[in-house]
């Protein structure tokens, strides 16, 4: 008898500790057949010792290909919880992405995101790889998710910005952009009435040495913050982040007191705002990325005047969701323009801006509460494209622009278009 007691309070104890407790295995896999092309003209001639090209030359390049993660990105993942009692919990979150249609994970292990936490009445303090306060404002207000051949342009300029200036990593190329290493987070608590926000801060972890080229350096630090309030049909937010995208030390013989400096720092400020009049969703963005950069030079011993180039990248993006029987019709229409600040440009002289423009359309055919169907298209049209074809040269989904990321090509990239039609299933 009392051994069959001791049994029953076991079990009862364990129960208790699972009712404590909560471990969750969830998500997505999501697969299409995409098409993607893009064109571009020759605006100069590659080979220095030949005449600028008279008449355009069109170039351009496409693929068909069965593509990953058109409508959400495909990722599994495990989170959990524990209440440690006193309005006290304990959380973790590991999701790792991966490509559908191979089967590969061609970044490291949960690099979607990778946290631990603890929270209670105070909020939320969360340590990890988290995406970045203004990331949010890109994905939360895109009718698209910020996925596949219809995702944000804004979204897409943002990342490309990011992966031509730093910071980068061996994680992401576009780090400091979508998601950030090394975080501490803050989240307000969710009982302010409607009110949200966040706070973070990346640390950039670079080792500083005393007399060693490029140290020290805060290259790879991030931290910006993101408040909002959403209440009934209305959804507003406005964010902000700067990145160290550079900071180098370039050393003289008479040590790093007399070295030249150089910084680079990615600061992104965006509004983001929804309203559901239920028989549609209008969403849209405005952003803008400064480029900013510094270089100090020495003379004789000291510190020159700094050299300052701030350019920008002001975004604009305005869509809508139109819930239609079972599925949801999607539409966005969004323009970047790149304002070059090298001063003002002489009569005559060609321009030094570049613009892009976006619109894209899709449905979702919702065949469950976890399973769609679904096709997306997308169009794209640059102007300008050879001032910075890097970061203007947009691609449709996974087809790299067809100036090839730079300028030495004498390709001026164009127009982009593809589309997306597959089927997603969340668990």
């Amino acid at each position: 008898m009392k051994r069959a007691l001791i049994t029953l309070a076991a079990l009862a104890a364990s129960g208790a500790a699972m009712a404590q407790s909560s471990l969750t295995l969830f998500g997505v896999a999501d697969a299409a057949v995409s098409y993607y092309s893009a064109k571009g003209v020759y605006y100069y001639s590659p080979v220095a010792s030949l005449p600028p090209v008279a008449t355009p030359i069109e170039v351009g390049r496409s693929l068909t290909a069965l593509s990953s993660g058109g409508n959400a990105s495909s990722r599994v993942g495990f989170r959990g919880t524990e209440d440690l009692g006193g309005g006290l919990a304990a959380s973790f979150w590991l999701e790792s992405g991966f490509n559908q249609d191979t089967g590969a994970n061609a970044i490291a292990a949960f690099s979607r995101r990778s946290t631990v936490s603890l929270s209670g009445g105070f909020g939320e303090l969360r340590l990890g790889r988290d995406y970045v306060p203004t990331y949010w404002n890109e994905s939360v207000f895109d009718p698209m998710g910020a996925v596949g051949v219809g995702e944000n342009l804004i979204k897409t300029v943002s990342g490309s910005i990011a992966t031509v200036r730093g910071p980068g990593s061996l994680i992401a190329p576009n780090d400091n952009a979508i998601r950030a290493s090394n975080s501490i987070g803050y989240f307000l608590p969710r009982n302010l009435g409607g009110f949200y926000g966040q706070l973070m801060y990346s640390l950039h972890e670079n080792v500083d040495s005393n007399n060693v080229p490029g140290s020290p350096s805060s290259k790879g630090r991030y931290y910006g913050g993101r408040f909002g309030y959403a209440n009934g049909p209305l959804d507003v937010a406005i964010a902000y982040g700067e990145s160290t995208a550079a900071d180098t030390t370039t050393l003289t013989a008479a040590g790093i007191a007399t070295g030249a400096r150089f910084s680079d720092k990615l600061k992104t400020i965006n509004l983001g705002a929804s309203w559901d009049f239920g028989i549609l969703k209008l969403m849209g963005e405005l952003s803008q990325v400064r480029d900013s950069t510094s270089t100090v030079t020495p003379v004789r011993g000291v510190a020159g005047p700094a050299v300052k180039e701030n350019d920008k990248y002001n975004g604009a993006m305005l869509g809508m969701t139109v819930p239609v029987g079972p599925g949801m019709f999607k539409a966005s229409v969004a323009r970047v323009n790149f304002d070059n600040d090298l001063g003002p440009v002489l009569p005559g002289a060609p321009d030094r801006d570049a613009s892009v423009s976006k619109l894209a359309l899709g449905y979702v055919h919702n065949l469950s509460k976890r399973t769609a169907l679904y096709a997306t298209v997308a169009q794209v049209r640059v102007s300008n494209g050879q001032n910075n074809p890097a970061i203007m040269g947009i691609y449709a989904g996974g087809l790299a622009n067809v100036a090839g990321g730079t300028a030495s090509s004498g390709i001026a990239p164009r127009s982009a278009r593809g589309y997306d039609l597959g089927i997603r299933h969340s668990f």
